[in-house]
């Protein structure tokens, strides 16, 4: 019998909007982009409690992310995926900061060249982005492609090229 740690919230905000992230002793399990001014869930801290020495180091690297002192992130993560989904988060994690990957390119640096398309599912459904970052991501030839299922000029290709300039990537 598995004991399981109760997941612990924090609401951060950032230039991006207001961030909900959700971890507990394994690590940082998800990382969600909040709707601005919508209830987060009971319990959710915007400061962790003093002994949360987890959550004092989400909030501590997130901050340094947006104020341009950190290019990689440290944290313990602990994302609920299939095997495949895993294997392209923690390439995702190889993209060096202000650099940027096709898909494709992704697909042959894990091994598997066909794989173009699952790797776009596997980014797609990355529950830790910024953190696991999926919006070094593009589409072939260097489009901005989508981010948090928006394509175009969504609210959501607007956080994916704020998140590229601010890294000072190129995009097209």
């Amino acid at each position: 019998m598995s004991v399981s740690t109760p997941v612990r919230r924090l609401l951060i905000a950032s230039p991006v909007g207001p961030l909900l992230a959700e971890y507990g002793d394994a690590g940082v399990r998800s990382l969600r982009f909040w709707p601005q001014g919508e209830h987060p869930p009971a319990g959710t801290r915007d400061e962790p409690v003093r002994g949360d020495a987890l959550g004092w180091q989400v909030l501590r690297e997130l901050r340094e992310y947006f104020a341009g002192e950190r290019r990689e992130f440290t944290l313990p993560l602990a994302p609920e995926g299939t095997e495949f989904r895993r294997a392209t988060w923690d390439a995702l994690c190889r993209i060096p900061f202000g650099e940027t990957r096709s898909y494709g390119e992704v697909a042959r640096e894990m091994g598997r060249p066909g794989a173009s398309r699952a790797v776009g599912q596997a980014n797609a459904h990355n529950p830790i982005p910024i953190v696991v970052p999926c919006h070094r991501v593009l589409a072939a030839g260097g489009a901005i492609g989508g981010y948090l299922g928006a394509w175009e000029d969504g609210d959501g290709t607007k956080i994916k090229r704020w998140l590229l300039a601010h890294e000072g990537a190129r995009v097209r």
